[in-house]
């Protein structure tokens, strides 16, 4: 049951909202003084505050509302305190509602207003308590990964990265074959790095090839070696990729752009451990735990003749993956200032770019971005303009300032998170104004 610590040093006052509360499943709990106000909030789990803004029957002027308001705003910064007052102290409210109160609800109060603004505070609470839950969480989850596994210095705060990074630690250890599939630029190198470093073989090898960097022709020399003389322009024997992450891990980047020849040798070898070197009938045995990659989709080449059904198979043991950045909006400001040299910093109109821009080049294009705004910035702040972005579309001319159209006052409401206290001195309105003009937009108070 959601609980309201209501101050006022009337008693009717609180039992008449004990009583209208009741009826709702709400439970008080009654203060008389700010020191008892104080004094119940460190011993009583609290979602919400009403107070009066006087305290004393020789006393008008409101300061002791003002003043206890401080105080339970700085200890309790997240919990939500509506204001009781008489027109006399609105001024004053108004401010508070500035300083971060919730709301303020005028004497005598209408009961259904009143309950309104309550129930939907009490919503917003719950939904704050929930989000600090699950920020808690996430940071013991974090501490846990960073404590217990090798993460090769990845920058990530998104909760998709997160449950990928876990799934990647997890089975690390396994010598099965891992597929990573995602888009370029989207950082699957990385993960091979974390499987890795947290593998069985994290004291072999590590090597990486690009099958999509090289000719056709020179790929399977490039994977299992090739004898002098195997094909033109070899003039001497050489080692393949294999041979040198034997004890270790091999990455092979964009599979899917290995021809078929090369990709029944692969899967020998996945299958026996045992290749020949181009040119050469010797049988050659290595250990190797192999990773893969691709932006390509297998099962649509699969289709087309182009990729071995039974390599995919064996490849894709187990799959991470990986999505485009702009699917892990958490990632974007991280990533971006871990990106930035020293002693530059990005100003809040190029975070708010960064956050709009669809990313279709990913991690690769983040970084680009940002490291070519720094260069270009002759100050310490990178903005906007540096990133060379489109610019925003603009805004509709605006209305008079005291008749805000829909779009403004919905957005006002989703700033200020429903409260329309709130909402109405960021429009520049009376709390009243905002209800006059929400009515005739046939917008709901609620």
């Amino acid at each position: 049951m959601p609980h309201i610590l209501v101050v006022d040093d009337n008693p009717a006052v609180a039992t008449a909202l004990e009583v209208l509360f009741s009826l709702h499943d709400i439970g008080t709990t009654a203060a008389d003084s700010p020191e008892a106000a104080l004094e119940a909030l460190e011993r009583t789990q609290v979602d919400l505050v009403i107070q009066d803004m006087n305290f004393r029957a020789d006393t008008t002027s409101g300061d002791e509302g003002v003043a206890l308001f401080h105080r339970i705003h700085a200890r309790h910064p997240e919990l939500p305190v509506i204001l009781l007052t008489a027109w006399t102290h609105l001024e004053s409210a108004v401010e508070l509602i500035r300083a971060g109160a919730a709301d303020y609800v005028a004497k005598p109060w209408d009961d259904h207003k009143l309950l309104t603004t309550v129930q939907h505070l009490l919503e917003l609470s719950a939904h704050r308590r929930e989000r600090a839950r699950q920020r808690e969480g996430e940071r013991r989850r974090r501490e846990a990964l960073e404590r217990d596994y090798d993460l090769r210095g990845i920058v990530w705060a998104d909760a998709a990265s997160e449950r990928l990074l876990s799934l990647a630690c997890q089975v690390a250890r396994s010598e099965l074959p891992v597929l990573i599939t995602g888009p370029n630029g989207a950082g699957k190198e990385k993960y091979a790095e974390i499987l890795h470093a947290n593998s069985a073989v994290r004291d072999g090898p590590f090597v990486a090839l690009n099958c999509g960097a090289l000719p056709g022709e020179l790929i399977e020399a490039e994977l299992f070696g090739a004898e002098a003389g195997a094909y033109t322009g070899a003039s001497r024997a050489r080692d393949g990729k294999f041979e040198a992450a034997d004890g270790g891990t091999l990455f092979l980047d964009e599979i899917g752009n290995l021809p078929l020849a090369g990709q029944m040798k692969l899967l020998r070898v996945l299958e026996t451990g045992r290749f020949e070197r181009l040119g050469s009938n010797r049988e050659r045995q290595v250990r190797v735990r192999v990773v893969s990659a691709t932006n390509t989709d297998l099962p649509a080449a699969i289709a087309a003749g182009g990729f071995r059904e039974d390599l995919y198979y064996r490849l894709n043991a187990i799959e991470l993956k990986l999505p485009p950045l702009a699917e892990r909006q958490d990632d974007i400001l991280p990533l971006a200032r871990h990106f930035l040299p020293p002693g530059k910093a990005l100003a809040r109109d190029a975070e708010q770019a960064l956050l709009r821009h669809p990313w279709p080049g990913n991690v690769r294009e983040l970084r680009n971005a940002v490291q070519r705004a720094a260069l270009l910035s002759a100050g310490t702040a990178i903005g906007a303009e540096a990133l060379g972005f489109a610019p925003p579309p603009r805004p509709a001319p605006a209305l008079a300032a005291d008749e805000p159209d829909r779009d403004a006052i919905e957005s006002a409401l989703r700033r200020n998170e429903g409260v329309l206290a709130q909402a109405a001195a960021d429009l520049g309105l009376s709390r009243q104004a905002l209800y006059r003009r929400m009515d005739k937009l046939g917008l709901r108070r609620s």
